[in-house]
């Protein structure tokens, strides 16, 4: 079986449990017999290449749009369709953005419509419309970057082209500038998200040069900063162009932002599409999550045969948040790389410093504000016992201060964001590893922990809870609990070297070859 998976993180160049789980999957399938051709946004050139094809979308050459393309639009009709199609263009591109834009919509044009998609095309083709606007504004522009491009249309030889008079109407409005492309539903996320990102620039690229219609790169930072959501889009044209030249048996999309993408991939090729859920936007922001990433993760929930939940507090939240059927839904637990592969570093551990650790990315999600009202209350009873915060996060600079006006500055240290060996010594230094998550889907560090034979106390609000029994667990909000249990690990060395013996033969038994055998299994559910 051959399979296109689509993630945007892959070892070593990860910033959390995504990356780790892609890798473990793929050598877990590799296990199973499974190939997988691997597409992150960014290929670094160093990725662990063992398990899976690596490609890097910023790699993968595009066609631009031809005359014939620009001909077709003028005529309303996709090339090779008489019309009816629901995508029309109303004038001739003026520029290469434009003829990109085109190019996006030939692409979804010609899905066959027989495909098992085509209610959701047609939908795509009726429900969303990119209109194309003279501007030199662009998203996440810099001061700047909006001087530059403003000098650089100022110095352009020709005008954009006026509004062809054969433009058509819809609801008795004209027709304006280049066109529709793009996905689903009233307003959707998706839709926006391909449409404006269809042009393949970045927020400070100079404008593309409008010469001869060569195949062109598309640029990616691979990361998640301020320009995401214009990434997602553009991975997703790139992947979609790569689903038309690729022979694989399934999609499967990890997480909300490789999720168009998937749709596009599994629409172009009739293939299915197995949508895996690491996390989900109410995991990530409370009560107050980001209603564009919601309407793209619901839409690319519908839209798959299967969608992989990383633990049942996810499935319950698939199921409730976002609709979707229960008889689609498969639970698979994450696993954890063995620490005789990883060479397990072990560091002499001082006794008379006792060493609390927080690993994890400093956001609301992980709870570190109550990792410190917990710090608070060891101190007053222990004052030896220290503190450490490794990662970074957008509650970083806050969680500082706050460590400083509670007193705790010589008690609570930040390490920064950690990888690699560094991460092991730093598990091998611990006498105890907290995870006090408000909201964790899974939470693969613990089993790294427990695996290096560190004891390990975890919020019941977590998917790992679910699986491990060697562990001590609290609700996240009672920080009088997890003082109790932070206390009682400390001063009770048998309980301490129980749970870091069993927890460790535990944390061995979750190996990712078992995971790729039940995730092939899943597979071979849509095939038969």
């Amino acid at each position: 079986m051959r399979v296109l998976m689509l993630g945007w993180e892959f070892p070593p160049h990860i910033s959390g449990g995504l990356g780790t789980a892609c890798l473990g999957l793929a050598r877990g399938l590799a296990h199973d017999g499974v190939a997988v051709r691997f597409v992150v946004p960014r290929a670094w050139g160093d990725e662990d290449a063992r398990h899976a094809e690596v490609i890097g979308a910023d790699t993968v050459p595009l066609p631009r749009a031809t005359p014939s393309d620009r001909q077709a639009g003028r005529s309303g009709n996709p090339p090779g369709q008489a019309g009816g199609s629901g995508f029309s263009t109303a004038a001739e591109p003026a520029d290469t953005e434009r003829a990109e834009v085109l190019a996006l919509e030939r692409l979804v044009a010609e899905v066959p419509l027989s495909s098992r998609d085509a209610e959701l095309l047609r939908r795509m083709a009726r429900r969303v419309e990119l209109l194309a606007v003279d501007s030199a504004l662009r998203p996440y522009l810099t001061p700047q970057g909006y001087a530059e491009r403003l000098a650089a249309l100022g110095s352009a030889s020709s005008p954009a082209a006026p509004a062809s008079s054969g433009a058509g109407t819809r609801g008795g409005d004209p027709e304006i500038g280049a066109g529709t492309a793009s996905l689903p539903s009233g307003g959707s996320a998706i839709g926006d998200v391909l449409g404006r990102s269809a042009t393949g620039e970045s927020a400070n690229r100079p404008e593309p040069d409008p010469e001869p219609p060569s195949p062109t790169a598309l640029r990616f930072e691979g990361g998640y900063g301020p320009s995401l959501i214009d990434e997602v889009g553009r991975y997703a044209r790139v992947v979609a162009e790569l689903a038309r030249g690729q022979d694989f048996d399934l999609v499967h999309a990890h997480d909300w932002m490789t999720y168009p993408a998937g749709m596009l991939a599994a629409a172009v090729s009739g293939r299915p599409l197995v949508a895996h859920v690491h996390a989900t936007e109410h995991d990530r922001s409370g009560d107050n999550p980001n209603p564009q990433v919601h309407e793209i993760e619901r839409l690319g929930m519908l839209a798959a045969d299967r969608v992989i939940c990383v633990s049942h507090f996810v499935a319950a939240t698939v199921r409730e948040r976002y609709g979707v059927p229960a008889d689609r839904i498969r639970v698979l637990h994450n696993a954890v790389t063995l620490a005789e592969e990883s060479e397990a570093f072990h560091a002499v551990k001082l006794d008379d410093v006792p060493i609390v650790l927080f690993l994890g990315r400093v956001t609301y999600q992980k709870g570190p504000d109550y990792f410190l009202e917990a710090a608070r209350r060891v101190v007053a009873i222990e004052p030896r016992v220290n503190f450490v915060i490794s990662g970074t996060g957008d509650l970083l600079p806050g969680v500082i201060e706050r460590a400083a006006a509670m007193g705790l500055a010589r008690h609570v240290h930040f390490t920064g964001f950690l990888r690699g060996r560094d991460v092991e010594r730093m598990y091998a230094l611990a006498d105890v590893y907290v995870m006090p998550s408000v909201s964790e889907p899974f939470g693969i560090s613990p089993l790294e922990a427990m695996a290096l034979d560190v004891p390990v106390i975890v919020s019941r609000q977590s998917g790992v809870s679910e699986v491990i029994q060697s562990a001590l667990k609290f609700d996240f909000w009672d920080v009088d609990d997890l003082a109790n249990k932070i206390l009682a690990v400390l001063r009770r060395p048998a309980m301490r070297e129980q749970l870091a013996t069993e927890g460790g033969e535990e944390a061995r038994r979750m190996r990712w070859d078992i995971r790729g055998r039940r995730l092939h299994e899943i597979y071979r559910e849509l095939r038969s």
